[in-house]
């Protein structure tokens, strides 16, 4: 994306890519995006042989800036060790390129390996930096190479191994789509106005849509984030960024999946950011009467018994159980405990979902008190407990959370 001082300047993109094997397409995306008269700023990341082309990092560089050298690689001749020491080097070059004003955009070509290079080094750098990674195994699960970060991928249908009518169009395609991204303004307006991070699951969204409406008729800027681990992760890093100012974590789904085995799991760090960096908070419990999985033939036989709802063809939900739910809840009270700032704890009392409510295949308020119970046992009594007789979709509840949030926001103001 064009920023306002780039119009006066030449864009530079840098190209990571393997120079020792894939010299001759890599120039040719070179040329490409040369002949649209962006600068391009080759980045070798090969490690076994000489380049083909000559670079303006070089390897040695690139390992180095890993934390080793391109001999003692060489050396090891282990390619997962070089990858992963690659792809550290790159991340630390790219970032240095962006902060010094030297990188508007990068592109990566290549297999497997040069994917987890490229976007390694692509995943180090903000959001709205263009990225574009044309690859192999684009086609497939691309999720441990894109992680929380804008990278758009582009499968190159045939293996990036010489150039011929095919790779020729695939590649200078993917160039010319970054010339525009990083030659073009989009004019995006960035408000000047407190920003609010919230979680949603569709089980939880008339909840969000309320809230969210709310506190945008209040003046902020809301980013929704939805609750499937990927979703999570990237509105904690958001956090760790600064870009978000409050949150409104309405969806804490992704800890079931997390205790429990599900596939929608954030990891140990979720619901961290926020407190670490002290901003206000308020953290309900939706969505927690469930565990995901894929279709109901990919659900672990170990769970064969249990209460399941088929969501789609796609997604199969699993009910918590009242053991599972004060496990989660002494652990997301941990989490509120260790928080810096502000921090409420909501509690819809008459379901967590809107599987949960009365009639609905999840309500089981059995399991639903041992959630309650255990935060509630748990909780210090510094972290502020707001209990409501509603379904967390019940406007309500919706309003009472984003009128707690908005007022921990005004204090800080």
């Amino acid at each position: 994306m064009a920023s306002a001082d780039q119009r006066d300047r030449t864009a530079t993109v840098v190209v990571v890519g393997t120079l020792d094997t894939k010299g001759e397409e890599i120039g040719f995306a070179r040329d490409v995006l040369a002949a649209q008269g962006v600068d391009v700023h080759l980045v070798d990341v090969g490690v076994m042989g000489d380049p083909e082309i000559e670079p303006d990092t070089p390897a040695s560089a690139v390992a180095e800036a890993g934390g080793t050298t391109l001999a003692s690689l060489r050396e090891a001749g282990d390619r997962g060790e070089a990858v992963e020491a690659m792809g550290e080097g790159a991340a630390a070059i790219a970032e240095r390129l962006h902060d010094g004003g030297d990188l508007d955009g990068i592109l990566g070509l290549g297999g497997s390996g040069n994917t987890s290079i490229a976007t390694a080094a692509m995943r180090a750098l903000p959001v709205g930096v263009p990225k574009f990674m044309v690859s192999t195994v684009a086609s497939g699960d691309t999720e441990p190479y894109v992680g929380t970060r804008d990278i758009a991928m582009l499968y190159s249908v045939a293996d990036i191994e010489g150039l011929n009518q095919l790779s020729r169009t695939v590649i200078a395609n993917a160039a010319l789509a970054m010339v525009g991204m990083v030659t073009n303004d989009p004019d995006v307006e960035v408000p000047d106005r407190p920003t609010v991070g919230i979680t949603m699951f569709g089980v939880t969204t008339p909840c969000v849509q309320t809230a969210r409406e709310w506190l945008e008729a209040q003046g902020y800027e809301t980013i929704v984030f939805h609750a499937t681990g990927t979703g999570g992760r990237a509105m904690e890093n958001l956090i760790e960024e600064g870009v978000i100012d409050g949150v409104l974590d309405v969806t804490t789904t992704e800890w079931a999946d997390e205790h429990v085995g599900g596939v929608l799991a954030a990891g140990p760090d979720r619901l961290d950011a926020a407190g670490e960096a002290g901003i206000p908070q308020v953290v309900s419990v939706g969505a927690l009467d469930m565990v995901n999985f894929g279709p109901r033939d990919t659900v672990p036989e170990k769970f064969e018994g249990r209460q399941f709802h088929i969501h789609n063809p796609q997604v199969t939900l699993m009910r918590t159980t009242p053991d599972e739910n004060a496990a989660i809840g002494e652990i997301i009270a941990g989490k509120l405990n260790a928080a810096t700032g502000p921090v409420s704890l909501a509690l819809p009392l008459e379901g967590v979902s809107m599987l949960d409510a009365d009639g609905e295949d999840f309500h089981d308020p059995e399991a639903d008190e041992a959630l309650f119970e255990a935060l509630r046992d748990h909780l210090d009594e510094d972290v502020h407990l707001l209990e409501l007789d509603a379904n967390v979709n019940d406007e309500e509840f919706a309003l009472a959370i984003a009128e707690q949030l908005d007022e921990y926001m005004q204090d800080r103001r």
